[in-house]
């Protein structure tokens, strides 16, 4: 386990650090990264409940299944075409 009870930080995220807690937006230091955190586990959660919204209703698709070999020609020709100036 990582030793966390001293980080060095870059000076430009200890900036944003206190000028978090100096315009009132945070008590302290923990507490900024503490909503750091949090924000970033939301945003996971959300991405997770996207993934599994779509295989639920991949699932649940009567519609019957694709050849694995028939998307990845398909995918590779729709890169191709982005790839294309």
């Amino acid at each position: 386990m990582a030793d966390t009870s001293s980080i060095k930080l870059p000076p430009d995220l200890a900036a944003r650090i206190e000028e978090r807690i100096a315009s009132g937006g945070a008590p302290d230091a923990a507490a900024v990264v503490r909503a750091g955190l949090e924000s970033l586990d939301a945003d996971d959660a959300r991405k997770l409940a996207i993934v599994r919204e779509k295989i639920e209703a991949a699932l649940a698709d009567p519609r019957p299944s694709s050849p694995a070999d028939e998307v990845f020609d398909r995918l590779e020709a729709a890169l191709e075409k982005l790839r294309r100036p």
